[in-house]
């Protein structure tokens, strides 16, 4: 009875925050700076239902607006919120800290590192090459840095693992920061390119990046999703999941191989966005308690609406101009982090 009640009650809060969701990236759709006036988007995309006729009064030329500059950034939003979210907490279950985040061991100062090369020796799309080089590189770059941690880490010993892996992850963060600095110092003219990357660039988004991350970040999902029961089995420490059963090498092995494969595909077409990793999943627990088969899948609709709708500001509250979306995470999360610990504190 109490197994089937929590079943229900974990449904519930699915398919609450899959409409929170739906409503975030319709919000989304709906604000802009250009394009057709907010109240008819709605309309429209009633029109397009099947069998639905509703009359929007939306030119062709507005709804070119909204589906290819605003849809792929929307969606583009959703997916990255979602997968720093997901990842965020699945280094939090690995580690069993709730502080920890999913650029804890090198992804981001990789991914900074291979980034800053491109713009270094070319620019973000330099016109001999067939693809664009930049989320190629930085995505290689991030995955470099974590198995270059992930190497060092573990390579002295099972005991304190965990504890290698984050000194190994702040070493190996250091000497990418390090390198980039050089090549800046090398290179001011790519220095503002370089930043407006670091700080997020949501404004650029295409429906190409979109297919771009699409099959690593579903198979990063569906790997970490797979992994939820395990993560709880691991929040009794290694000595009791190992008597459970439990191979905990491999199970960190591949949650951190699967994070991070999701983490670099996203942070290689949007840059750097802090705070969701940590934000995102750490709500998510105050609410629905500490286990991992509620927190990684909530974490993944609420971690997309929370960026989604974290994105609005930026586009309007400079304009023309916009505001980095890296800027506008840290100006939310940061005191709502702070309000999270304080209640954390509260209640217990």
């Amino acid at each position: 009875m109490a197994s089937a009640r929590g079943t229900s009650r974990l449904t519930l809060w699915v398919v609450s925050s899959a409409v929170v969701l739906l409503v975030s990236c319709v919000l989304g759709l709906m604000i802009g700076p250009a394009g057709p006036q907010w109240w008819r988007i709605p309309l429209e995309l009633l029109d397009r239902i099947p069998f639905v006729n509703v009359d929007s009064g939306i030119a062709d030329r507005d709804w070119t607006i909204v589906w290819q500059i605003r849809a792929p950034r929307v969606v583009l939003a959703a997916i990255v919120g979602a997968t720093l979210s997901l990842s965020g907490a699945s280094f939090q279950g690995v580690f069993r800290n709730p502080l920890v985040d999913p650029y804890l061991l090198g992804v981001a100062a990789g991914a900074g590192l291979g980034a800053t090369l491109v713009f270094a020796l070319g620019g973000s799309r330099p016109t001999n090459w067939l693809i664009d080089p930049l989320p190629l590189v930085a995505f290689g770059g991030g995955m470099s840095a974590v198995f270059f941690t992930y190497m060092v880490g573990t390579s002295f010993g099972r005991t304190r693992s965990n504890i290698s892996l984050v000194l190994a992850g702040v070493a190996v963060t250091s000497l990418a920061t390090a390198v980039q600095t050089f090549v800046l110092q090398r290179n001011n003219d790519v220095v503002r390119q370089v930043y407006a990357w670091i700080l997020g660039r949501l404004s650029s988004a295409t429906w190409g990046d979109v297919r771009l991350v699409i099959p690593y970040v579903l198979v990063s999902t569906v790997v970490l999703l797979m992994h939820r029961r395990l993560l709880d089995v691991l929040r009794v420490g290694d000595d009791e999941a190992t008597a459970l059963g439990t191979n905990i090498r491999r199970v960190r092995l591949i949650v951190v191989s699967a994070a991070t494969l999701g983490t670099a595909a996203v942070v290689a077409v949007s840059g750097l966005i802090g705070f969701v990793g940590i934000i995102v999943p750490h709500a998510v627990r105050l609410v629905v308690g500490a286990s991992y088969r509620k927190v990684l899948p909530l974490s993944v609709l609420l971690g997309g609406a929370f960026l989604v709708l974290v994105d609005i500001p930026s586009r309007v509250m400079s304009d023309p101009a916009e505001i980095p979306i890296g800027v506008v995470t840290a100006f939310f999360g940061a005191p709502f982090f702070l309000l999270l610990l304080r209640t954390r504190e509260t209640t217990q």
